[in-house]
């Protein structure tokens, strides 16, 4: 029938406008509240002479033919036209071709000025990057990641929600990176169930890390985030360094699960081919608020550099050199203070408990607590508190530049291997001070020899 048909074209006509990711000059982009999006309708009122008398409603399904892979697509239940300007179809009566012009330019106005404000899908990166100002609910949907391109969520308009859905990979290149970005303020980073970051490390691990070998793309950058939360990521297989938290105020990380376990496998010379695989650097930040996170990995599963006010509870740790302040020092933030980890268990890691200052250099450690952790398997230290960092190494002699005040160690308990040293203190002379040591019970291993300086409170 005719007006079937005028459907069909009207269909096809609003599909039209969202083949261009960039939205048309004009359009008023309407902020959502993103933890807020009411479904609604693609309604077309038909005239008297339509045979069924009624509206109807027709959804436009995520992925419909009407849009080509890797633009933008309205989701699922999404609003394109409101009911308040619904297309009117023509009857069977001829109409002139200026009331068929008249009648599609209204359409694409509607459908344009509603599109704008209306959640966004994207499966390639490229469209992703190019639109994601327009957009205030991101979808980032099975999207392979060409080399040496970030995907670029910098900038976000404040409010933004963007979801990570299916399986989102990155191909080879040495360079740098960072293969992910975000930045913004009130954003949501969040992952839809059953998806899968994979960073396809394998292609560039070779037991040296970020100290040699090919050059590998650091992971995750979020910069400058404010009031932001990152949940229900499920993150693997990432080349080196996962998260970097730089800049960041007011940042919740929830429930997010780094699996890096197949770097485990060894090279030839015995070294896990996984290296510098620190799940969380934080670094010039005030007020992050990590919880919950489940992490298997080769080196820190965090690992504060400077920042304040900062939390890492629920934790679960394996396979790396566990949760750690530092090193400190050496950069152009050398303040570690007000630091809160607790409930948290370290297991089959080089470390459990660990502090870390850079020798002659300058800086402060304080107002730190460690609280109900739990140990098992650790093969190199139960606890760890040293002064002497440099490149990277211990160097055996402690400088007093970087003090640690303020520590607080509590019911840290749990074993390591018969070869390890249960707990080792090294400080210089007067800068480690003010400490509280309680309810510490490490067991399995060696006393050590060469601790230096110990606070009274604490025990070596």
């Amino acid at each position: 029938m005719v007006y079937q048909k005028t459907l069909t074209a009207l269909l096809l006509g609003a599909g039209a406008g969202l083949i261009d990711a960039r939205p048309a000059h004009g359009w008023n982009i309407a902020r959502h509240d993103h933890h807020e999006h009411k479904p609604k309708s693609f309604t077309f009122s038909f005239p008297s002479s339509d045979p069924t008398g009624s509206i109807a409603s027709i959804p436009l399904g995520t992925g419909s033919a009407i849009a080509p892979s890797g633009t933008v697509v309205v989701p699922s239940g999404t609003a394109i036209a409101s009911s308040a300007s619904s297309a009117s179809i023509g009857t069977t009566e001829k109409k002139s071709n200026s009331s068929n012009s008249s009648a599609s330019t209204s359409v694409a106005a509607s459908t344009a000025a509603t599109t704008a404000s209306a959640g966004c899908t994207f499966t390639d990166a490229d469209s992703a990057i190019a639109s994601k100002a327009s957009c205030s609910s991101i979808v980032l949907s099975g999207i392979t990641v060409p080399a040496e391109t970030t995907l670029d969520m910098t900038d976000l308009a404040d409010g933004t929600t963007v979801t990570f859905e299916g399986t989102t990979t990155f191909e080879y290149a040495e360079w740098e990176g960072p293969l992910i970005s975000f930045s913004g303020k009130d954003i949501t980073i969040t992952g839809a169930s059953g998806h899968v970051i994979d960073g396809n490390g394998a292609k560039w691990w070779d037991g040296e890390g970020s100290n040699g070998g090919v050059t590998k793309p650091k992971f995750f950058y979020a910069h400058s985030l404010t009031d932001s939360t990152i949940s229900n990521l499920n993150i693997q297989n990432y080349p080196v360094q996962c998260f970097s938290i730089n800049g960041a105020e007011n940042l919740s990380v929830k429930d997010v699960t780094i699996d890096n376990s197949a770097g485990d496998e060894t090279n030839s010379d015995g070294d896990a081919l996984g290296h510098n695989t620190d799940a969380f650097d934080v670094g010039s930040s005030t007020g992050v608020y990590i919880s919950g996170a489940n992490v298997k990995n080769q080196d820190d599963c965090l690992a504060i550099n400077s920042g304040t006010d900062i939390s890492f509870t629920g934790a679960t740790c394996s396979g790396g050199h566990g949760i750690s302040i530092g090193s400190v020092g050496g950069r152009d933030d050398n303040d570690v203070a007000n630091i809160y980890i607790a409930d948290s268990t370290i297991s089959d890691s080089q470390n459990g408990v660990r502090i870390k200052t850079v020798y002659d250099a300058t800086g402060s450690v304080k107002n730190v607590t460690y609280t109900g952790i739990t140990l098992s398997g650790i093969t190199k230290y139960g606890i760890v508190i040293e002064q002497d960092y440099e490149n990277g190494s211990p160097t055996g002699t402690p400088t007093d530049g970087v003090p640690i005040t303020d520590l607080t160690v509590s019911d840290v308990t749990g074993n390591v291997t018969d070869d390890a040293e249960e707990v080792y203190i090294l400080c210089a002379s007067g800068a480690c001070s003010d400490w509280t040591w309680s309810g510490v019970s490490i067991t399995g291993g060696e006393a050590s020899s060469k601790c230096e300086n110990v606070p009274s409170a604490a025990s070596c």
